[in-house]
């Protein structure tokens, strides 16, 4: 499991984690929320909370278990009937519970099937917990913008100080408008080549259907990396190194 952060739910401290492109909501800390001797494997023996994993567990995995998960299903609410999450996951191969240990250690799950899990402690606390959960997520997407734009902004002042210094060392004072702006497509393709492995124009064929340009879609690291190369190739103009070799310097595939 990656970084935590952590949700306040009813007066309950909830983790949370990023795993690859996906949130997991720790059920072993909403457990404590839930009044009585309970353990997550009460809430799995129940038939429908089941019936409700499996059907999750088709739409978005396409390596779950069926023949596992059938026989599971099958045992669901007996009275001696019991299984672990940990079980559950080893068994049908699901992604949508996991069973951890060490730092961050015990049971999460997918947000949609956390908010389930909510509804079983308390209608009350699901839709808390729903509510702080869509707090985080709009916080740190605010702050993601933020830093986009800066980061965004920084690219921009440097671009400033690369295009003058193409301007000052290397167009001839007596060349058309379009001829100096080829030269200023060329260096910024230079540096998109570097940063990217393509050329503004390879970007704009391979994505007809996206508006702006390549560096409008790229990521706060890659933009934070171009600025560097921006100032880093505005120095080596500046030394009079030739194209090929700046481009060597700044390539970072």
């Amino acid at each position: 499991m990656a970084k935590s952060r952590t949700i306040t739910v009813k007066g309950t401290e909830i983790t949370i984690v990023r795993q690859g492109n996906a949130d997991y909501v720790s059920l072993t800390d909403m457990l404590k929320a839930k009044d009585g001797d309970f353990f997550i494997s009460d809430w799995l023996r129940n038939r429908n909370t089941v019936e409700f994993l499996g059907i999750w567990e088709s739409v978005f995995n396409p390596d779950f278990n069926y023949g596992e998960f059938a026989t599971i299903r099958s045992q669901a609410g007996l009275n001696n009937y019991k299984i672990s999450a940990k079980e559950w996951q080893e068994k049908t191969n699901a992604i949508g519970l996991k069973a951890t240990a060490g730092r961050y250690g015990g049971t999460y799950a997918h947000p949609d099937i956390a908010f389930e899990f909510g509804m079983w402690i308390s209608a009350e606390f699901k839709i808390y917990l729903i509510k702080e959960f869509q707090r985080l997520k709009e916080e740190e997407n605010q702050r993601l913008s933020l830093e986009w734009d800066l980061h965004r902004t920084l690219a921009k002042v440097n671009y400033r100080i690369h295009t003058d210094s193409i301007k000052e060392n290397i167009i001839p004072p007596a060349v058309t408008k379009e001829q100096a702006s080829a030269i200023y497509a060329s260096e910024a393709d230079l540096l998109n080549v570097a940063m990217f492995g393509q050329t503004a124009a390879t970007w704009r064929k391979q994505n007809p259907g996206k508006n702006g340009n390549i560096r409008d879609h790229s990521t706060i690291e890659q933009l934070l990396v171009l600025s560097n190369m921006e100032s880093l190739n505005a120095e080596f103009i500046r030394m009079k190194m030739n194209q090929s070799d700046r481009l060597n310097h700044l390539s970072i595939n």
